[in-house]
Order: C-alpha cells, then structure tokens, then sequence
C-alpha cells in the first residue's frame, strides 16, 4: 500500500498543568501551541477536562481564535462537553473515557460496552460539521464498534505498549506492540482513519511511524518534559525527525 502523510498533533494540556500548579497566566497554552505550529506541529490537541485541572473554557476559546492549524478537541461524551464543542467548533473532537481520580487517561473508551451511548454524541457532532475520533483499545472488537458507532477516526490507546517499554518487559512490548499494529491494519481495512497516541517518546514515536495505516500521532506530555531541558521548539523538531525516520521505512 502506498504510505500516507504523517501528522504530529501536539497536545498543550500540560503546559496548563505548570501554569495551574501556582495560578497567574503563565505559562500559556496557546503562545506554546502557536511555538509548537511554527516547529512544525500540523495541529493542536487540548483535552477540557469536567473538573478543569488543566485546560479551561478560557483556554479552548483562545486557541480556536488564536491558531492556523486544526483545534482536536478531547472531551467526555457529557452534555455538557457537547455543547461546548458544538459552540467552540473545533476541527476534531476526540472521545475519550475520563475518571476524576485519574492522573491521565488511563485506557481506552469502552465502545463495546458503551456503544449506544456514544452514538449519540458521535451523530451530533457530526451534524454540526466536526470530525469525529474515538479513543480506543487497539482491538478488533473496539474497532467493529467504533465502525458500528459511524466514527470516521479512531486513535489507538498505545499507553499499554509504552509502558512495558518504559519499564523494560521486552516480551509485553512485543506483544502489545503486535496488538497494535494488528488493530492498525485491521482499522485501514474497515475503512477508518488511524491515529495514535499516549505516552510516546522519540524511541515509541519513530516505531509506531513505520505502520502505513496511522496517519497521525497525538503527543504531548513528553513534549512538555522534553521542553525543560532543550526547548519546545527543539522537541518537536527532534520529534517530527524521529518520525520522519520511522516513516520512511513504512510499507
């Protein structure tokens, strides 16, 4: 199959997590998502939260007014999340499953078990012109669902792969990497578009380039962090080369 471009969404929630831990306005999430675009990000992702610890309302009006790259927005399937992507009309809307206790997501979104749920959601953010995404498990089922569900993108949760690959189990690497790239291929053939995303860094990144299927990449937590010691600027540069590197050996 002929290898598709391949998108870098940045993810600014944590900048908002430094500037909320001591209040004020520094530092701003929207002046690092405009630094981010000139490093080379094709689109910005911000994920308003129901008890705001990072991102507000404030901060997804801003950078829908404020950037030249496409706004994904992730929220809860709520209605009140709902009605806050259909007045801010961003490019993209990512479901995404969310617990108040949680430090970050911590899986993907139950699309078997919620599937009548979420079709809703999914349908009238389409009808108001918003491309929809569901944050899934890379698994077969999940994907018949979000097909079921009439979702045109899914991002494959890759949390689980990168974290056996942080803590050094090569075996469940492997085998969470070959889910992984089991559920992309799987995903082409139904006919969606694949994204990708949590917990990837420069190593994580360059490998999950090499599947033809994904066509974009959600980072941003290591971003942030990588920020500190050389840049956000640079990050993202070394980031966009490490996917480079991974996506020329795709085929």
């Amino acid at each position: 199959m002929s290898t598709r471009p391949l998108r870098l969404g940045v993810n600014v929630d944590h900048v908002a997590t430094i500037r909320n831990a001591r209040g004020g306005p520094r530092p701003d999430p929207v002046r690092a998502a405009l630094l981010a675009i000139e490093a080379g990000a094709d689109g910005i992702t911000a994920h308003l939260r129901e008890d705001r610890r990072h991102i507000t309302d404030a901060d997804m009006a801003h950078l829908k007014a404020s950037i030249s790259k496409p706004l994904n927005f992730e929220m809860a399937a709520t209605e009140q999340m709902l009605d806050i992507a259909l007045a801010t009309a961003p490019h993209a809307v990512c479901l995404v499953p969310e617990k108040r206790t949680e430090r970050t997501t911590e899986g993907g979104l139950d699309v078997v078990g919620q599937h009548d749920w979420l079709a809703p959601y999914a349908d009238q953010l389409a009808r108001g012109g918003v491309r929809v995404s569901l944050f899934i498990e890379p698994s077969t089922e999940a994907i018949d669902a979000a097909v079921s569900i009439k979702a045109p993108v899914v991002e494959l949760h890759t949390g689980a792969w990168c974290h056996a690959v942080e803590v050094g189990d090569a075996a469940r690497a492997a085998r969470e990497f070959e889910r992984v790239k089991k559920a992309a291929a799987y995903a082409g053939e139904r006919g969606l578009e694949v994204h990708a995303g949590h917990g990837l860094d420069y190593d994580t990144a360059r490998q999950v380039a090499a599947l033809p299927q994904v066509t974009e990449l959600n980072i941003g937590h290591f971003l942030v962090g990588e920020a500190v010691f050389v840049g956000l600027a640079e990050a993202i540069r070394q980031m966009r080369a490490a996917m480079a590197e991974g996506r020329a050996g795709a085929g």
